[in-house]
């Protein structure tokens, strides 16, 4: 018996080069502080890797930013970034930046 393929994602909306590379470098750093995130964290090892990586990213993210800007690129199109965003899994990437749901009493174990 096999197994049912996922559904296909929505695919992802019309942008610019200069656009993508904000939406990629925005994600990675979304990414690197969620393993910053001392709440979540494991180590300080990892934490301090996700932080110096962090600094590249931030670089990447105003880099596009200026690019955009140098273009006379002056508004962002929140809603297709936003569309953007959602295809990529931003919400659950953004979601591991604050601090996880409380631990019920009857729970053990690590957090995922």
């Amino acid at each position: 018996m096999s197994r049912p393929w996922p559904p296909e994602p929505p695919p992802l909306p019309a942008l610019t080069r200069a656009e993508c590379d904000v939406i990629d470098a925005y994600l990675d750093a979304l990414d690197l502080l969620g393993r910053i995130n001392p709440a979540r964290g494991r180590d300080t090892y990892r934490g301090l890797r996700a932080a110096q990586g962090l600094v590249a990213a931030a670089t990447r993210l105003r880099d596009a930013l200026t690019l955009m800007h140098e273009r006379g690129e002056s508004e962002l199109h929140a809603a297709t970034l936003e569309r953007a965003l959602r295809v990529l899994d931003g919400e659950r990437r953004a979601a591991l930046v604050g601090p996880p749901a409380p631990r019920r009493p009857d729970e053990d174990g690590p957090r995922p």
